[in-house]
C-alpha cells in the first residue's frame, strides 16, 4: 500500500506529461547549464535539483515542479531569448529560483554532495 501524501495525487495523464518532461531535462540540461554556468549565482542549487528532481524518494508534486522549471531552463521556447548574452537567462533564473525556494526542504544532503561532484568535474574539465 502506498503512502500518498497531500499533494501528491495526479490526473490521468500527468504522469505521463511529467515522464515525457523528464526525459527532455535530462538529455538537455548539462549542455544548457554548460553554456549559462557563469551567469548563474546558485549554480550549486540548481545541479542539486537535478538531481532532487531525479531522485525516486522526492515526493511526485516536488519532482514535478522541478522538471517544470528545469523544462523552462533548457527548452528553447522562452519568454527571453537565450542568446542574448546575461539578459537572456535571467527569466530562466528567476523561474528556477521561485522552483528551488517552493522546494527547498526537499533538496536533501545528498542532492548537494552528487552537485558538488559534478561541478567539480565540471571545473576540471575546463
Amino acid at each position: 500500500m502506498n503512502d500518498v501524501k497531500y499533494g501528491d495525487i495526479l490526473l490521468p495523464g500527468e504522469e505521463a506529461e511529467t515522464e515525457k518532461r523528464a526525459a527532455k531535462v535530462k538529455k538537455g540540461f548539462w549542455p544548457v547549464f554548460k553554456r549559462a554556468f557563469a551567469q548563474l549565482p546558485f549554480a550549486r542549487d540548481v545541479v542539486a535539483s537535478f538531481y532532487c528532481a531525479f531522485d525516486s524518494a522526492t515526493p511526485k508534486r516536488v519532482r514535478a515542479i522541478l522538471l517544470g522549471a528545469l523544462a523552462y531552463f533548457i527548452l528553447p521556447f522562452d519568454t527571453v531569448p537565450d542568446l542574448l548574452a546575461v539578459v537572456g537567462f535571467t527569466d530562466d533564473v528567476a523561474v528556477l529560483a521561485a522552483a528551488i525556494a517552493a522546494v527547498r526542504s526537499h533538496l536533501r544532503p545528498e542532492h548537494y554532495q552528487r552537485a558538488d561532484k559534478a561541478l567539480s568535474e565540471e571545473d576540471e574539465a575546463r
